[in-house]
């Protein structure tokens, strides 16, 4: 197990930031609440690049590289949803903002897979989103963009979170948040989805959020509320890796997931040593062995020594958005 005063905060003022990706060139990128993202440099000069479109009140939750150099960002709207791009010089375009005739809802992830297909989930389609914090709704989806074209290829999931195609490009993983259990389902040549497959199953006080890969075929998800990193190995085999909550804490959420009442104060408030409601993880550094957890209530990330290797994401090697013009602003200016 990882212990907590190994674990260090990198960054400063950053806000909400829930997603976060590495690359090769040891860049970082957080979603930002301002709207866009945050960029934290290898010398940890920090600045922002930020959607340039006075009638969008941008929301980001999941961002995504792209190989031109521009960021997919989902908006995490209080009643509208979708997907934006954002170019290197802050110029904002609708990437997805409906399927099949129906304006997305409030969106949560969007994830780029080595045949630049687009992957999109959306959590819920409930309103209020909180009253879907529940082990008995099923009305998540995940979307597929591909050449242009979308469409939902996975329907009725417990709160979709994040979802990535595994390294050898033949499976979708998904986490279902409130379901509590991670699947997977074969991709076929034409990106439609089968076979759902539960891979894993959680116990109380886990609810699966962020989902990334190591190269020994190990599959890490961090989980909202306990602050836990768990870690499945190719067997099946669960281990807690990190651990932070406190347990009075973590039984009122509890008592509240199974009444059926949780709510948003269950999340907005962190009660634990050190972290601060953990989200996401990205595995960069020169070896891929430095994991960088992304987080709901900090104006940090996170970073530790990881005991195993990342698998390098689609992005890895990108060069990324490059700062353009004073107008992105320094973090600490």
């Amino acid at each position: 197990m990882i212990e907590l005063d190994t674990i260090s905060k990198l960054g400063t003022q950053l806000n909400r930031p829930e997603c976060v990706l590495a690359t090769a060139n040891g860049r970082l990128y957080t979603a930002d609440w301002r709207g866009g993202i945050g960029v934290i440099e290898p010398d940890g000069s920090q600045w922002y690049l930020l959607a340039k479109q006075d009638d969008l009140e941008l929301k980001p939750n999941g961002i995504c590289l792209m190989p031109d150099g521009s960021v997919l960002v989902t908006h995490l709207g209080a009643e509208d949803g979708g997907v934006y791009r954002i170019t290197e010089d802050g110029q904002t375009t609708p990437f997805c903002l409906e399927v099949e005739g129906i304006p997305l809802p409030p969106t949560n992830y969007v994830h780029l897979d080595a045949q630049g297909r687009v992957w999109i989930t959306v959590s819920t389609r409930t309103t209020p989103r909180s009253d879907a914090y529940r082990p008995n709704i099923a009305d998540g989806f995940v979307v597929l963009v591909d050449q242009g074209k979308a469409r939902i290829v996975a329907d009725n999931l417990g709160y979709t979170n994040e979802c990535v195609v595994h390294p050898d490009g033949k499976r979708l993983y998904v986490n279902e948040t409130f379901a509590r259990k991670l699947v997977s389902f074969d991709i076929e040549e034409n990106g439609n989805l089968s076979n759902k497959t539960t891979v894993a199953e959680f116990g109380l006080g886990t609810y699966p959020d962020g989902l990334t890969f190591d190269t020994e075929g190990g599959i890490w998800i961090t989980s909202i509320v306990s602050n836990r990193v768990i870690r499945i190995a190719p067997d099946g085999e669960q281990t807690m890796m990190i651990e932070d909550c406190d347990p009075e804490h973590l039984s009122w959420v509890e008592d509240a997931f199974q009444a059926h009442t949780m709510g948003r104060p269950h999340l907005d408030n962190a009660k634990s040593k050190y972290l601060k409601n953990i989200s996401s993880l990205a595995f960069g550094g020169d070896d891929l062995r430095t994991a960088y957890l992304g987080c709901l209530l900090d104006e940090s990330i996170y970073q530790f020594e990881s005991p195993y290797a990342g698998h390098p994401p689609t992005h890895w090697n990108f060069a990324g958005p490059q700062r353009l013009s004073t107008e992105q602003t320094e973090a600490n200016s």
